[in-house]
């Protein structure tokens, strides 16, 4: 897994990685979840990548957006 870069620097991710349809996401405080396309759709996969690859706002949109939230595995 790749570090989280934290541009914030409070965010509650420490980790991630990705493939074409999905991406794996560790947090800080423990736990770590996959979240598929296949259930939270492409577009937020793509919009999570994004974001982890920038180190900037990816738990505020996994905790705005509750399909995702509540999407993962």
């Amino acid at each position: 897994m790749k570090s989280y870069q934290d541009r914030s620097g409070d965010s509650g991710i420490a980790a991630y990685e990705y493939g074409a349809d999905w991406i794996r996401i560790r947090f800080r405080r423990g736990g770590t979840y996959d979240y598929p396309a296949s259930i939270i759709g492409a577009a937020h996969v793509r919009a999570m990548k994004r974001l982890a690859d920038g180190g900037k706002g990816l738990n505020t949109y996994i905790n705005t957006h509750p399909e995702v939230r509540e999407g993962c595995r």
